[in-house]
């Protein structure tokens, strides 16, 4: 099958969007496929055997620490010249809709997934009066899809409540073996608490955005002075940030890639998780895999991640007396090392193996399927998959 996956993000940025990517190019690829990605042209060609097409990028006034790729012919152009027998936009937000536009018009079996909530991202940047407009925008375009994915079950709820057809769970994974315990690092330790390694370390992993909600974190550290937080990754606010958390035991790396990643994971004593704007929050299962409690704010997809109690601790949003609190049960050696030994269990039974095998599943009998009713009925109906 030649599969044609149009993505609003690719490497070499990395997020949670590009990680379940590559797994899934990389079966894809193991199992004869070919792929043909179509993404924002920041320099990559190939990956794993995949063409990689670029396509023109631009700077947005309000996040100018990442280029996009605007709706254009020239996804069409691409459609035309590669010919696929199925094609897959990922996040159809931008260069996407463009993606969904042309696989309609040109007739290709089209799926679409949801990767990033953005309906809740704009309570944080002010523009909230906006969320039915938006949510009218993302409804329209997976309403031209025979088949949408989301990531968690939460999500899934909430896009059926909105009208969206269709939608099913891509589930979740893991690369197991590249977060483990093992990598646990006593100078990375002493790099990540800003040389205070006896503190209690948590350590935050993700994009620095406003959605992200990292600033909540400031209050834990003004009322315990003996806890220090690792914010490794990089953002759009990281300079507001690195000016909130002055004067506080916060340590900022920037990216961290490969081994440096999988130290920073597995040296610290916990994995923390402010946002509640996630639709699933791929860092959680990788903190859980590298054996580091995570203690998260609930919402509905860290609540089918982290079992209060056994893999993790939850708090309530905005509440730093919560927060407090969960804090303190790790403090008990005992229940520190059951958690660790229990998250890592819990992340063993997620390999990328499943959902990659899923995601080609979707592919063929997506395909199956629009062929059969475009013999029966042309363009009528829409596809209906079996879980």
């Amino acid at each position: 099958m030649k599969i044609a996956i149009i993505t609003e993000t690719f490497l070499p940025s990395t997020d949670g969007v590009v990680t379940r990517l590559k797994e899934a190019i990389k079966h894809l690829q193991k199992e004869n496929n070919e792929v043909i990605v179509i993404a924002p042209d920041l320099g990559v060609k190939e990956y794993e055997g995949a063409i990689v097409e670029g396509v023109k990028t631009t700077k947005m006034p309000f996040y100018r620490s990442r280029e996009f790729s605007m709706p254009q012919k020239k996804v069409k152009d691409l459609l035309m010249k590669h010919q696929p027998d199925l094609v897959h936009v990922v996040n159809p937000a931008l260069v996407g809709v463009s993606g969904v536009y042309y696989a309609s018009k040109l007739g290709y079996p089209l799926i679409a997934s949801y990767h990033t909530h953005v309906p809740k991202y704009l309570d944080y940047y002010r523009l909230y009066p906006f969320k039915p407009l938006v949510w009218w925008y993302f409804k329209k375009l997976h309403s031209y899809a025979d088949l949408n994915l989301c990531t968690s079950k939460a999500i899934q709820k909430e896009l059926i409540e909105k009208k969206i057809p269709n939608v099913h769970v891509w589930d979740r994974g893991v690369a197991i073996e590249k977060y483990h315990p093992s990598y646990q690092n006593r100078e990375m330790r002493e790099r990540l608490s800003g040389g205070k390694p006896d503190n209690k370390l948590l350590v935050f992993v993700g994009r620095l955005a406003p959605e992200k909600e990292i600033h909540k974190l400031k209050p834990l550290l003004e009322r315990r002075s003996d806890i220090s937080l690792a914010i490794v990754g990089d953002g759009p606010v990281r300079d507001q940030l690195e000016k909130t958390f002055e004067g506080t035991n916060t340590t900022f790396t920037g990216f961290l890639h490969a081994e440096e990643l999988s130290q920073a994971f597995a040296s610290g004593d916990a994995f923390i998780f402010p946002s509640v704007t996630e639709t699933l929050g791929l860092v959680i299962l990788e903190a859980m895999a590298s054996g580091l409690p995570v203690i998260a704010a609930k919402s509905g997809p860290t609540m089918e991640q982290v079992e209060d109690g056994r893999t993790g601790l939850l708090f309530e949003n905005e509440n730093t007396d919560s927060l407090i609190r969960a804090i303190e049960k790790i403090e008990d050696p005992d229940l520190h090392e059951q958690l660790s030994i229990n998250a890592r269990k819990e992340a063993e039974k997620f390999s990328w193996k499943k959902p990659s095998e899923q995601i080609l599943d979707f592919y063929y009998q997506t395909l199956k399927v629009f062929q059969k009713n475009q013999v029966n009925a042309p363009k009528e109906g829409k596809v209906k998959v079996t879980e």
